[in-house]
């Protein structure tokens, strides 16, 4: 089987993403400011209220993506990617339920529970990405794998934090780079089913949500009844959205058609 020339370009960034990041970066160490947010009004007995219920999106859309997972599995046709997807899913599902468990008490020991799920979405969509545009096969190989390096880059970071000398750069690998290799595989390969708008759609909400994370206090200051980590949930969670919406159709068009992979 010939190797696809392509493929080296994907490797050559991973590879260079990581040896930069551990041979030329030092150990991140988990900022306490990062916990301190701007909006810490409480409401109905909830601490940190709207940074709490902002969280609903991620398990209604989460929850609802399982159930049509698994209604896939009727007609398959998701083919080979049904566990990736429900993966993805599954991953939103518990970051709706562990971020809001996290900012209800922010600290350390509380993002744990944020961040395990997080790694879960990120390197089930990330499968999803190769299985549609560079091999379905590759990615169920690389899905248990890479779902382990996730939560292990957690564990990582937790035990170093606790050790006095935090290091958030295996979990920062495993949550950016994926999102710096989708650009480039949407470049070089093509996806007969995913159609580019829906992974661009999802990457354009998530730097939204990132610029958002960053001026959280600067947009509750200018807005006064919204922070900028609030909208941060609600603009993931409209990405994620796109991505239900395209599986929906998907569905819908699929009917009795025969399995794809």
């Amino acid at each position: 089987m010939t190797f696809d020339p392509r493929l080296k370009i994907i490797i050559f960034l991973t590879v260079a993403a990581t040896a930069g990041l551990f041979g030329l970066a030092d150990p991140i160490a988990q900022d306490p400011a990062y916990h301190r947010f701007a909006d810490r009004r409480a409401a109905l007995g909830i601490a940190n209220f709207l940074n709490v219920i902002s969280n609903g999106p991620f398990v209604v859309i989460g929850y609802k993506g399982m159930r049509l997972i698994a209604a896939h599995e009727n007609n398959r046709p998701l083919g080979s990617l049904t566990a990736l997807y429900f993966g993805f899913f599954a991953g939103i599902f518990l970051i709706g339920c562990g971020s809001a468990y996290y900012h209800s008490h922010p600290d350390n020991q509380t993002l744990v529970w944020d961040r395990l799920p997080i790694t879960v979405a990120m390197t089930s969509f990330f499968c999803v990405l190769i299985g549609e545009y560079v091999s379905a096969r590759s990615a169920r190989q690389l899905f248990i794998p890479l779902l382990i390096l996730g939560l292990v880059s957690v564990a990582y970071w937790y035990i170093t934090e606790l050790s006095g000398h935090g290091d958030l750069r295996l979990y920062a690998l495993v949550q950016f780079l994926p999102v710096i290799l989708a650009p480039v595989i949407l470049r070089l390969f093509n996806s007969a089913e995913l159609h580019p708008r829906v992974v661009w759609g999802l990457l354009g909400t998530f730097a939204a949500a990132k610029i958002a994370e960053h001026l959280d206090a600067e947009i509750y200051s200018l807005l006064g009844w919204v922070s900028g980590h609030t909208l941060k949930h609600l603009g993931m969670a409209a990405g994620i959205w796109i991505v239900y919406r395209e599986l929906r159709k998907r569905k819908d068009e699929a009917g009795t058609a025969p399995l794809r992979r």
